[in-house]
């Protein structure tokens, strides 16, 4: 549950300087992205029965995310195309590393309200719901308030008017070591160390994501880091969604957390090659 958008991406020899123009390595690509709906192309790809709630707007970019979808098995019956309103953009810079920049020009209409979520969770049966912390704060309460779900997992810094606060209802939080530094408030060399203190802020467990390090998760009975094989990497945009939609159809399946996490780290690693 979240936000869907249109990505193009382009990759760049360095990073731009003031008042040149810096030329791309290659032609731009443009493709179905938004982290929810990576999340659910990745648990759809991980054998989940995957439904995505989000809206994108009536137009050329929202048609091709709704194909997008339908292609990769993923349930649309919860997918709204917004008449008169335009689908986001995510404008990505790749550099040679594989690192990426995002810029997310959000299209207000689209945003899911907590009306919207309250309707189409209404007779959903899942047993995972995974939600992005910083929709409007109306929509966050009606996903903890209206899921049935028997596993609830939140990503990403939530809603400044939230705060912490919203980590309480969660069973599982997942953030990358820059996000659970802007919740902490301090940044740890040690991602064990992140994990550990997230939970203290009241989610049943927590992981998180440390790029080419792997992931560490901390729950009610273990806390360990799963490291990722050293690769050739060739972008990690979308590279954390890849992970979190893989964990959540794990789960789904009632693996254990461990299980979970280090098949996101496999599934993650495949990906930034491609």
């Amino acid at each position: 549950m979240g936000r869907s958008n249109i990505d193009i991406t382009v990759r760049i020899p360095g990073p731009p300087v003031p008042g040149r123009t810096t030329f791309a390595s290659s032609p731009a690509t443009t493709t179905a992205g938004g982290k929810s709906l990576n999340q659910a192309l990745a648990a759809s790809r991980a054998g989940a029965h995957a439904t995505l709630i989000a809206n994108a707007g009536d137009d050329y970019w929202g048609t091709f995310l709704y194909q997008t979808l339908i292609d990769a098995a993923v349930d649309v019956s919860r997918f709204h195309l917004v008449p008169s309103a335009l689908t986001g953009i995510a404008l990505i810079e790749v550099d040679p590393d594989g690192e990426n920049r995002i810029i997310l020009a959000r299209a207000p209409e689209t945003e899911l309200t907590g009306e919207q979520v309250r309707g189409k969770l209404a007779g959903l049966p899942a047993a995972v719901v995974v939600t992005q912390l910083d929709l409007q704060p109306d929509a966050v309460d009606a996903v903890v308030r209206h899921h049935r779900a028997q596993t609830l997992i939140g990503n990403l810094v939530p809603h400044p008017t939230l705060g912490s606060a919203a980590l309480g209802p969660l069973d599982l939080f997942v953030a990358n070591e820059a996000e659970a530094a802007a919740i902490l408030g301090r940044h740890h060399d040690d991602p064990i160390a992140a994990a550990r203190e997230l939970r203290t802020l009241g989610p049943r467990a927590v992981v998180v994501t440390a790029g080419p390090r792997g992931a560490a998760y901390s729950d009610a009975h273990d806390t360990a880091l799963i490291p990722a094989p050293h690769v050739n990497v060739t972008n990690t945009s979308g590279a954390g969604d890849t992970f979190l939609g893989t964990v959540a159809a794990r789960l789904a399946y009632q693996l254990p957390l461990s299980h979970a996490v280090a098949d996101g780290v496999a599934a993650a690693t495949t990906f930034v090659q491609q």
